[in-house]
C-alpha cells in the first residue's frame, strides 16, 4: 500500500473516531449523516483494497471490534452511568439514500429464499435515541441505551416522566422476559418551547430535537430529565421468552398495541419490494405533518423466521435496511450576511435569513462554508435563496433563485479586515479559509476558552459561553491557562454570579486541573489533533515536555500522525507563546504528565494485551487501565508479539488469529486471576 493511501486511512479512522465521539457521547454532530456514510464507505472500500479477507481489519469506531457476533455500532457510554448488558446484542442498520441500491437489498434476499416477492413491514425512521426496554413477569425492569451494542447505560430514572409509557403491564399477558426496542425522541413544539425560553433567557439555542433528546436521557438528575418532555415510540423485539411467541413483525406490532404500549402511527405489511417502495413515497409525503423528526424509512423482512435465516453482518441485519429521505429544502430570503471568527482565526460566513420552518425547526441561520463558496454560488446579500439540512442537522444555503434577484443587486465582496480586531485577513496556499493573524483577536480567545473547557476536552462545568464572553470582555482572561489565576472574586463581578456560583466555578476549574495528560494536550487546540489523536500521543509520550522536546520523525513514526500533522505539533511547542501557556500550566498544578511508575516493578511491564469480545466483569475501559496501571500495554491488533489475548463471549476473528499464531488465550476469569496475581 502506497504512503498516501496509508495516510487517508489512518486519517479516516481519527475522524470518524472524533465523530463518533461527538455523536453518541456528546450529542453534539459537526456533520450530517451523509456526509458520515460517505466517509465510513470510503474507509471500508481503502480497508477492501488492501485486506480483501479482513485479516488485519480492525474497526474504527468503536472499541468493539467487528467480529460475527459482536456488533460494531458506536457508543454513547457514559462512565457516570451503570452499565447494563442487552440480553440480545443491539445492532444498527445499513442505510442507503438511493432507489437502485434499496432494490439490491431485495434482490440479495431474493436469492437466498428464491426468486419470489417477499414480504416487508414499512415503518417511519424517527430521528432519536434508539433505547431497549426490559420488561420481566410484565413489569419494566430496565431502560438501556444501545451502548456499544452489547451493553448500554441505565436510563430508567430519566423516563419515568414519560406519560405514554406503560411500567407495569402485569395485567396483560406478556411473555416472563421480553426486550422491546424503540426510540426516545422529542417533539418538535416541546423543543420549540424549550428555545423560546433559552432565547428569552439569553441562552444559546439547542441545534435539534435529537440532540437535545440525547443530551436528556444522560441527564444526571431526573429531575431535571423531567423538565424537558420526552416522548417514546417502540418498534422492535430483542428477546424474548419463550421464543416462538411472535412469527413475525406485524404480528408483534399488534401486541404492543394491544398492551397500550406507543407504537409508529405509519406502519405498512407489504407482499413484495415494490409495494414497500410505494410506502416509502408515502411516508414521505406524510412525514412532514408528524410533529417529531422523521428522516427515513425501516423496511424489514416481516417473518422472524426470514430474519433468522438472513441473519446478521458484523455490524447490522441482512433483513433490513433504513432508506434516508432527502434533505428538506425551503425558500427564504436573505437578509445579511454576518462574519463568524473562530479560535483559530477562520472567519466563516452565515447567513442570517427570514426565519423559515426546515425539518421541523425554525431556521434563521445558515453555513454559508467560505468566501470561494459564496462566490461559486453568487450569493448575494437581498437574494432569495434554498436552504437545507444537512442531515437534518446542519442548515446551509445550497443556491439562489436569480429569476427573483432585484436588479440593483450587487456581488457580495468579503471583507478583507477582521470583524472582530481589524487585522488584515489572510489565506494560506491550498487553504480555502480566511483567518486573522493576531491570536489576540478577542473572538479567537474565546473560541479557544469553549474549546479548551469543553466536555471533551478539561470539562469544566459551569463555564458557560456568557461567563467566557465576560472574562474575555473585561480583560481577566487572555489565555487558557489565565483560568487557573482567577479567584471567587472575579466571578462575582459577573453579571449572574452569587456567592455560591462562583464557588461552584471555582473548585470546578480546581477539579479540571487533574483532567489528565491526552485532555490537556486535545484541550491545547494543536491543529489537527483531536481527542483521538491525543488520547495516541498521551500513550506514546509521558509529559508535555517530552512531547514538546520530540523530532517530527519520531511523531512520524506513529500511527496516524503524517507529516502535516507533525509539523503542526512542532510548530505549536516551538512557539513562544504556546511555550508560555504550558509553563503557566505546570506552576498553576495542572497536570501535563502521565503517573510516574518505576515499570521495572510491574507486573505486566513490557507486556501486551488485545481486549475481544464481551467483558462482564467490567468496561473495556475499566480492563484497559487496570492493564496500564500494571504496566502493560493494550494493543487493537493481535501479532507475534501480543502476550495475551483476553477472550470474553462473542470473540471472534482475534480470537481465531491467537490461535492461528499460537498467542495465549485468557478467558476473563483467567485475566481477573492475572489481575489479583503479584
Amino acid at each position: 500500500m502506497g504512503k498516501g493511501k496509508d495516510d487517508r486511512l489512518s486519517e479516516l479512522r481519527n475522524l470518524i473516531r472524533d465523530h463518533d465521539e461527538r455523536y453518541y457521547r456528546d450529542a453534539n454532530p459537526s456533520i450530517g449523516d451523509q456526509e458520515y456514510d460517505l466517509l465510513k464507505q470510503e474507509l471500508e472500500g481503502l480497508e477492501q483494497a488492501i485486506d480483501p479477507l479482513g485479516l488485519f481489519k480492525t474497526d474504527a469506531t468503536t472499541p468493539v471490534e467487528g467480529e460475527k457476533s459482536i456488533p460494531q455500532v458506536g457508543d454513547d457510554r457514559l462512565e457516570s452511568f451503570e452499565s447494563h448488558r442487552h440480553l440480545l446484542p443491539m445492532l444498527s442498520l445499513d442505510n442507503t439514500y438511493d432507489e437502485e441500491e434499496f432494490f439490491e437489498f431485495d434482490q440479495r434476499l431474493r436469492k437466498l429464499f428464491g426468486d419470489s416477492d417477499l414480504p416487508y413491514v414499512v415503518e417511519p425512521k424517527i430521528d432519536g435515541v434508539a433505547v431497549s426496554l426490559t420488561y420481566l413477569n410484565g413489569v419494566l425492569e430496565t431502560a438501556v441505551t444501545r451502548g456499544n451494542g452489547i451493553e448500554g447505560d441505565v436510563i430508567t430514572q430519566n423516563l419515568r416522566h414519560i406519560s405514554s409509557l406503560p411500567f407495569d403491564l402485569s395485567s396483560f399477558d406478556l411473555p416472563d422476559v421480553l426486550e422491546v426496542r424503540g426510540e426516545i425522541f422529542m417533539s418538535h413544539e416541546e423543543f420549540s418551547r424549550l428555545n423560546d425560553n433559552r432565547a428569552q433567557e439569553g441562552q444559546p439555542l439547542y441545534a435539534n430535537p435529537r440532540n437535545l433528546a440525547a443530551g436528556t436521557v444522560k441527564l444526571l438528575d431526573p429531575k431535571e430529565a423531567a423538565t424537558r418532555k420526552l416522548e417514546i415510540v417502540l418498534y422492535g423485539i430483542g428477546s424474548c421468552t419463550p421464543e416462538s411467541r411472535f412469527s413475525n413483525q406485524s404480528e408483534f406490532h399488534r401486541a404492543i398495541r394491544d398492551w397500550n404500549l406507543p407504537t409508529v402511527e405509519f406502519l405498512k405489511s407489504v407482499p413484495s419490494a415494490t409495494d414497500a417502495w410505494k410506502a416509502i413515497q408515502e411516508l414521505d409525503q406524510r412525514r412532514h405533518g408528524y410533529g417529531y423528526p422523521t428522516d427515513g424509512a425501516v423496511v424489514k423482512l416481516d417473518s422472524f423466521e426470514m430474519q433468522r435465516i438472513a441473519g446478521n453482518t458484523a455490524k447490522a441485519p441482512r433483513w433490513a435496511i433504513a432508506y434516508k429521505f432527502e434533505s428538506e429544502r425551503q425558500e427564504t430570503f436573505l437578509e445579511e450576511i454576518a462574519l463568524q471568527v473562530g479560535r483559530t482565526g477562520a472567519v466563516t460566513p452565515v447567513a442570517c435569513l427570514r426565519p423559515v420552518q426546515l425539518a421541523g425547526t425554525t431556521v434563521s441561520r445558515a453555513s454559508l462554508h467560505n468566501a470561494d463558496e459564496i462566490r461559486r454560488k453568487d450569493i448575494r446579500v437581498g437574494d432569495f435563496v434554498i436552504v437545507e439540512k444537512a442531515g437534518e442537522i446542519i442548515p446551509q444555503v445550497v443556491e439562489t433563485v436569480p429569476a427573483k434577484r432585484k436588479s440593483e443587486s450587487v456581488p457580495y465582496e468579503f471583507p478583507s479586515d477582521c470583524p472582530s480586531c481589524s487585522s488584515v485577513l489572510i489565506r494560506e496556499a491550498g487553504e480555502t479559509a480566511w483567518r486573522c493573524p493576531n491570536p489576540g483577536c478577542s473572538e479567537q480567545v474565546k473560541g479557544r476558552l469553549r474549546y479548551f473547557s469543553s466536555r471533551s476536552c478539561m470539562d469544566i462545568d459551569h463555564l458557560g459561553e456568557a461567563v467566557i464572553d465576560q472574562l474575555v470582555d473585561l480583560e481577566k482572561v487572555r489565555k487558557a491557562s489565565d483560568l487557573y489565576e482567577l479567584k471567587k472574586e472575579d466571578f462575582l463581578e459577573l453579571d449572574g454570579f452569587a456567592g455560591k456560583s462562583a464557588e461552584n466555578l471555582c473548585e470546578s476549574i480546581g477539579k479540571s486541573k487533574q483532567a489528565g495528560l491526552s485532555r490537556l494536550l486535545c484541550a491545547l487546540g494543536i491543529k489537527h489533533v483531536g481527542s483521538s489523536v491525543a488520547k495516541e500521543l498521551a500513550g506514546r509520550f509521558s509529559s508535555l515536555a517530552e512531547l514538546a522536546n520530540a523530532s517530527q520523525e519520531d511523531l512520524i513514526g506513529m500511527d496516524g500522525i503524517g507529516a502535516v500533522m507533525a509539523e503542526s505539533i512542532s510548530s505549536y511547542f516551538k512557539d513562544p507563546d504556546s511555550q508560555s501557556m504550558v509553563q503557566q500550566l505546570e506552576l498553576a498544578g495542572v497536570v501535563t504528565t502521565r503517573p510516574e511508575v518505576d515499570s521495572k516493578d510491574l507486573p505486566f511491564s513490557g507486556q501486551s494485551f488485545v481486549l475481544t469480545g464481551a467483558l462482564e466483569a467490567f468496561s473495556r475501559l475499566e480492563a484497559t487501565r487496570m492493564i496500564e496501571e500494571k504496566g502493560g500495554k493494550v494493543s487493537t491488533g493481535v501479532s507475534k508479539k501480543t502476550s495475551f489475548v483476553v477472550a470474553g463471549p462473542g470473540a471472534g476473528s482475534k480470537l481465531k488469529k491467537a490461535q492461528t499464531l499460537g498467542v495465549e488465550v485468557l478467558s476473563e476469569e483467567e485475566f481477573v486471576g492475572l489481575l489479583g496475581n503479584p
